[in-house]
């Protein structure tokens, strides 16, 4: 396993939308763990590909709050519902943190590691990392959405 450069804002990769992965192999499997390395190393609760440079639409989560490591490919929010304003960073705009709106409950499908569709239903927290790491396999980041954004 290993620990990969979180790239930072401004680098285009973020600004692109991620392709989708047609089939789940062994590359994609060993960039999933290097990917979830990342994310503990650095102790953020997600990360998406396109923030360790890979326009892939992949995203690793961890709530730890008991729900362990989620791994989604190509991840699609097809439910939302209610809405909270909540304080977030991101691992690719280090020191900077802002209030964003999200839904308070998300309905998410997508494939796992293993090749098998799954749908999540999500509320609180994973809810809104959930959203937040779907961000930049669309080309966006949380401060674009962000009020109050400020260094912490």
């Amino acid at each position: 396993m290993a620990v990969l450069e979180v790239v930072k804002a401004g680098h285009p990769v973020l600004k692109e939308v991620a392709e989708p992965v047609e089939h789940v192999n062994k590359k994609m499997r060993a960039l999933i763990e290097d990917m979830a390395d990342t994310m503990y190393k650095t102790e953020g609760v997600g990360l998406a590909a396109p923030q360790v440079n890979v326009s892939k639409r992949i995203i690793v989560v961890d709530d730890h709050a008991g729900s362990g490591l989620i791994a989604l490919i190509n991840p699609e929010i097809i439910h939302g519902e209610g809405s909270h304003i909540g304080l977030e960073g991101c691992l690719s705009v280090p020191g900077y943190y802002g209030d964003v709106e999200r839904f308070d409950k998300v309905t998410v499908k997508g494939i796992d590691p293993h090749n098998k569709n799954v749908m999540i239903k999500a509320e609180g927290f994973l809810a809104r990392i959930f959203q937040h790491d779907i961000d930049p396999l669309v080309g966006h980041l949380f401060i674009e959405n962000a009020t109050n954004l400020r260094r912490i």
